[in-house]
């Protein structure tokens, strides 16, 4: 819902009608095909209807589709006519529905479905592979774009200033840390000419708060715990809920609810033992991974969390049952490794090696992030 202030003029009408001075909204209206060169950013934290936002102008276009050739003259530049609409999805959230059927335009309510107007695609170079391959579609709707390359957001400025495509993204610009997603994120920030901001309610059982933030959290003998801010960024996997302390939930929360711990700890500690690795001593980072992965009392984590959230009960207590997440030493170094550039392959190696760490959940985080060292692959 968009909020529009009446001016003095339509108070004045609405007074003249017998109406008391309102506010007034508009609601979702039917999508402009006319107005060419766009590139729509639709987002918010989950669940908050941004795929579903897709699904409307899908429907749109197949109204649009049926007016007549005079109504095309204006929603055509070229050869592509902007009430042709095609579906982009990413390759790495082929599992997030499962149990639609293989053309669908889904999300959480139900889908639509798109037939031969719609793909999955790995990168930019695969978007511009099929752009050239269509070159009837004027509006391409690409799902979770912040998941692709950089380079996208040229690809897609370049192709609308061009031919007067439109290009909508139904996209998390915010991660679970809150912070901008990628840079590819960035990138389709600085690019966009109109942004939809949807929002949803906060899903802690006892707030009904406007929501705008998507929060990871693991179940730990059925308790929820928070990821900690070091976290893998990325970890690929359906929307159905976890049962595995290793595999994560998602849920959309408000300020209050949604808990973040270990940004201090990341910065002030974990992030200067890497530095350290960088330098040539490795002693100080295997000692604190050690103490992660076989003592968490002893580790520099529960101190500092012990000083962060001394309280017994509340929001305390919850952001310290992040201490019970399994795989702590393994997505320190993740992190280190893949975000922050801070230890190499072979740094990795030798602490796996003399840590015992877990190589199954290294494999799984290192391959959702890109990553995929060779010694990992051959000790499995």
């Amino acid at each position: 819902m968009a909020n529009v202030v009446p001016n003095e003029e339509t108070n004045s009408f609405l007074k003249s009608l017998g109406f008391p001075a309102l506010r007034i909204h508009s609601a979702f209206n039917h999508f402009d095909f006319v107005r060419q060169s766009r590139r729509i950013l639709v987002i918010g934290p989950m669940g908050s209807g941004k795929t579903e936002y897709s699904s409307r102008v899908w429907r749109d276009s197949q109204v649009a589709g049926l007016k007549s050739a005079e109504v095309a003259e204006t929603t055509r530049t070229g050869a592509a006519d902007r009430r042709n609409v095609f579906f982009i999805r990413s390759i790495l959230d082929a599992e997030r529905f499962p149990d639609y059927p293989s053309d669908a335009l889904a999300y959480r309510g139900g889908y639509e479905r798109c037939g031969d107007r719609i793909a999955q695609i790995r990168d930019s170079f695969a978007l511009e592979a099929v752009i050239h391959d269509h070159p009837e579609v004027g509006t391409w709707i690409v799902d979770e774009a912040s998941f692709y390359d950089e380079r996208i957001a040229y690809v897609v400025l370049r192709e609308s200033e061009r031919n007067g495509l439109i290009f909508i993204f139904p996209t998390l610009i915010l991660n679970f840390r809150r912070a901008i997603f990628n840079a590819t994120a960035g990138l389709l920030l600085e690019v966009a000419t109109d942004v939809f901001p949807l929002t949803a309610y906060c899903e802690h059982p006892s707030c009904l708060r406007d929501s705008f933030y998507t929060y990871r959290y693991y179940l730990v003998d059925g308790k929820e715990c928070p990821a900690p801010y070091f976290d893998p960024l990325i970890i690929i996997g359906g929307d159905a809920q976890k049962a595995d302390p290793r595999e994560p939930n998602y849920c959309t929360r408000c300020d209050e609810h949604h808990y973040l711990p270990g940004k201090e700890y990341t910065y002030l500690v974990l992030k200067p033992l890497g530095a350290q690795a960088s330098a040539g001593n490795l002693a100080p980072l295997e000692q604190e991974l050690s103490n992660l992965c076989r003592d968490v009392r002893k580790s520099r984590l529960y101190e500092s969390f012990v000083e962060r959230y001394p309280g017994e009960g509340g929001h305390d207590a919850i952001n310290r049952r992040a201490l019970d997440v399994p795989c702590l030493a393994e997505k320190a170094l993740v992190y280190l490794f893949v975000e922050q550039n801070l230890i190499t392959e072979a740094h990795v190696q030798e602490l796996v090696n003399r840590l015992d760490l877990d190589l199954d959940y290294l494999r799984k985080r290192l391959e959702d992030n890109g990553r995929q060292p060779a010694f990992i692959a051959e000790c499995m």
